[in-house]
C-alpha cells in the first residue's frame, strides 16, 4: 500500500538513471545538454578557510555544567548560519557504519534490481527522482532513494530494499537513533526561542521522518553540472550523514557558496523552512546545493524531520508578540504539496509566503 501522505504530494517525471548514464560516458562532450548547468560555475565560491561552519557538541548540550553555554552557541548557529556540525551526538558508530555500508552496496546493485524498488505512479517514495515537473527542465546529476521512516505505521516496507539483506534493519535502527537526537534538538531550539517545548512537541508529534539517500556519480564535466539544485529544505530539521569522504555540500552565505568539510563522525544539521516560519525568521532555512566530483562518486543520507501533516504552520504567538508576522499561516499539507509540485528553485517558495 502506498503511504497516503506521500501519495498526495504528487509525482516526478521519470528520468534515466544518472548512475547508468555516467558509467556509459567515455567522452566528456557526451554529457547530455539537459544536465549542463551554466550557473554551476557562475556563482562565487568562498575560499578554503574563509569561514567555518559552527560546531555544536551534543554531549555538552546535555551536561548540566555546560548546557547553557552550548545552547547559546546553538542559538547563534541557527540564527546566523542555519547550519551546524553536530559532534558527540550519541548515535552509535556501529549504527552509522552499517547504514553507510548498506547504502554503498545498494547502489552497486544492477539497475534492474534497484528498479524493483522504484517509485510507484503518483508517489515520490522509492527509487527514482523528485522535483522533475516538466520534460524540458534542467536535471540534477544524481539518483535517489526516498523512504518514509517515521511514524512506524507510515512505512511502505515493500519499497525498502531487500538487498543487501541487512538494509531494512540498518535503516530502522538508524532512523530510531536520529529520532532521539532530533527530539532533543527540537526541545532545545524551542527553549532558545522562548517557546514552551510542549508546543513544539505537539507540532512535531509522532516525529514524522523521511530519508533521502543520495548517489552522485562522478562526471567528467563536474564544473558544469549540479548534483542537487539550490534549495531550502521543506522540513523542520534535517540531519545529514556523509557516507564517504567526497565533499560536495555548499551553503549560500553572504552571496557566496561556502563548501562544507564534514568532521569525522559528525552529523550536519540544518534548519528547515518550517522552523524559519514558526520562528518568524529568527532562525534561518538556508539555501544549499550539491556539486559533483570529476573522478569519485559521493553518497549521503539526509533525514528530514517535519511536523504533523494536519499542523497549521505560521509564526508562533509567543514570538510575534509585540511585532508583525513575516509569514502567512498555511497548513503543512498545503505547504508540502506546493514544495513538491515545482522544481527546486532556491528560496522562491519561501519568498512567496512572506507578508
Amino acid at each position: 500500500m502506498v503511504n497516503p501522505s506521500v501519495q498526495r504530494l504528487g509525482s516526478s517525471i521519470d528520468v534515466p538513471s544518472v548512475q547508468s548514464l555516467a558509467a556509459s560516458i567515455a567522452n566528456p562532450a557526451h554529457v547530455p545538454p539537459r544536465y549542463v548547468r551554466p550557473e554551476a560555475k557562475a556563482d562565487p565560491v568562498a575560499s578554503d578557510g574563509e569561514s567555518e561552519l559552527p560546531v555544536i557538541d551534543f554531549s555538552r548540550l546535555l551536561h548540566h555544567r555546560f548546557s547553557r553555554e552550548e545552547s547559546t552557541k546553538l542559538h547563534h548557529a541557527c540564527a546566523d548560519w542555519g547550519f551546524f556540525q553536530l559532534i558527540n551526538h550519541g548515535v552509535p558508530d556501529d549504527a552509522m557504519e552499517k547504514m553507510k555500508a548498506d547504502i554503498v552496496e545498494f547502489f552497486k546493485l544492477p539497475l534492474e534490481e534497484k528498479k524493483a524498488f522504484a517509485q510507484l505512479p503518483n508517489s515520490l517514495e522509492g527509487y527514482g527522482q523528485a522535483f522533475v515537473v516538466s520534460d524540458d527542465q534542467k536535471l540534477d546529476w544524481a539518483d535517489m532513494l526516498y523512504l518514509i521512516t517515521r511514524p512506524h505505521q507510515s512505512r511502505n516496507i515493500d519499497l525498502w530494499p531487500a538487498q543487501p539483506l541487512t538494509f531494512r534493519d540498518s535503516l530502522s535502527c538508524y532512523s530510531m537513533e536520529l529520532k532521539s537526537v532530533a527530539a532533543t534538538l527540537l526541545e532545545l531550539i524551542a527553549k532558545n526561542l522562548g517557546i514552551a517545548p510542549e508546543e513544539f512537541s505537539t507540532i512535531f508529534q509522532d516525529q514524522p521522518q523521511g530519508v533521502r539517500i543520495n548517489y552522485y556519480p562522478p562526471c567528467p564535466r563536474a564544473d558544469e553540472v549540479l548534483g542537487l539544485s539550490p534549495h531550502t529544505d521543506g522540513s523542520g530539521l534535517t540531519l545529514l550523514l556523509q557516507v564517504n569522504d567526497v565533499e560536495g555540500l555548499h551553503i549560500k552565505k553572504g552571496g557566496s557558496w561556502f563548501p562544507v568539510k564534514p568532521l569525522p563522525g559528525a552529523l550536519i544539521a540544518n534548519i528547515g523552512d518550517i522552523i524559519e516560519i514558526l520562528s518568524n525568521g529568527v532562525y534561518k532555512s538556508v539555501e544549499h546545493r550539491t556539486i559533483i566530483n570529476a573522478k569519485e562518486e559521493r553518497l549521503s543520507i539526509a533525514a528530514f524531520h517535519g511536523p504533523r501533516e494536519d499542523s497549521m504552520i505560521g509564526p508562533l504567538a509567543e514570538i510575534v508578540k509585540g511585532c508583525e508576522s513575516k509569514y502567512v499561516s498555511i497548513s503543512y499539507g498545503e505547504f508540502i504539496k506546493a514544495y513538491f509540485s515545482v522544481k527546486l528553485d532556491g528560496r522562491r517558495l519561501m519568498d512567496s509566503l512572506k507578508l
